[in-house]
């Protein structure tokens, strides 16, 4: 079971990321949100280009990654559910949303704390918001992020399956809540009682410093509300509101090369 888990992992994700993928860009299509203010071809090849080049970094520095983590966890018995007997869909389900804590964790961390937010800025230099936008992230924060990920996956000890799961989930969730899509107004309001929506998350891509820091969840809505970091809509509204860094309004900024640079740059929003 831990083999075939293994062996598959990668296509199972591949396979998610892709549909996921295409049915927001074409939902972006028929229905888009916003305008966008930059070349879509500009924007895209590079996204696309820096996404490709993560999972390729990933691969490298950490050939098993998360779910190899939690297989040497069950092996060797590390972790909290190892400690407390839990049934296994109960570890996995419990898993997902600790898990998802310390994602919202890392991201207010990745926001407050300047070494980590030069970091995490690149992401925020892009200026629009669209499906790409969800995997634009730093190689150097990609590693970051999978070492805390292991770090959290070692003191849980929970089913490799439910890692796999949440694995999913956070890269699915990352490319609805950042898509350019339109959504019913009841629709959404329905749906943000559980999940991030893009008119939620957008909010945190705003140029005001208020709104960048607020709504840092990626996947479950709750963290925002539970300790005070929501917003519930833009000052601007969503058709008007600008989208990045008062800083980084070049569009080179757009592009591979200069993205790569923006931990070096001299400043700060």
């Amino acid at each position: 079971m831990n083999a075939l888990l293994i062996g598959n992992e990668m296509f199972v994700r591949l396979g998610f990321f892709l549909g996921v993928f295409f049915a927001m860009a074409a939902w972006e299509a028929a229905a888009p949100r916003r305008f966008l203010q930059q070349s879509k071809l500009t924007r895209w090849a590079n996204n696309l280009v820096l996404t490709s080049v993560n999972a390729f970094l990933l691969r490298l520095v950490f050939p098993a990654a998360a779910v190899g983590t939690a297989l040497i966890a069950d092996e060797k018995g590390w972790g909290l559910f190892h400690a407390i007997s839990l049934p296994a869909w109960v570890g996995g389900l419990a898993a997902i949303v600790i898990l998802d804590l310390t994602v919202y964790f890392q991201h207010v961390v990745f926001h407050k704390v300047p070494v980590f937010w030069r970091l995490h800025r690149m992401h925020h230099t892009d200026l629009d918001i669209d499906v790409t936008t969800g995997a634009r992230f730093h190689p150097v924060e990609i590693i970051l992020s999978m070492a805390i990920k292991m770090g959290a996956v070692a003191a849980l000890g929970p089913p490799a399956w439910s890692v796999v799961a949440f694995e999913v989930l956070l890269n699915g969730t990352s490319m609805f809540n950042h898509s350019n899509i339109s959504m019913n107004f009841r629709v959404d309001r329905w749906i943000r009682r559980f999940i991030v929506t893009p008119d939620m998350h957008r909010v945190h891509h705003s140029v005001r410093i208020r709104e960048t820091d607020s709504n840092y969840g990626f996947n479950l809505s709750w963290w925002d509300r539970l300790f005070g970091t929501y917003r519930d809509q833009p000052a601007a509204g969503h058709t008007a509101m600008k989208i990045g860094l008062a800083n980084y309004r070049d569009p080179k900024w757009l592009k591979l090369g200069w993205m790569l640079l923006v931990p070096a740059s001299r400043y700060k929003r």
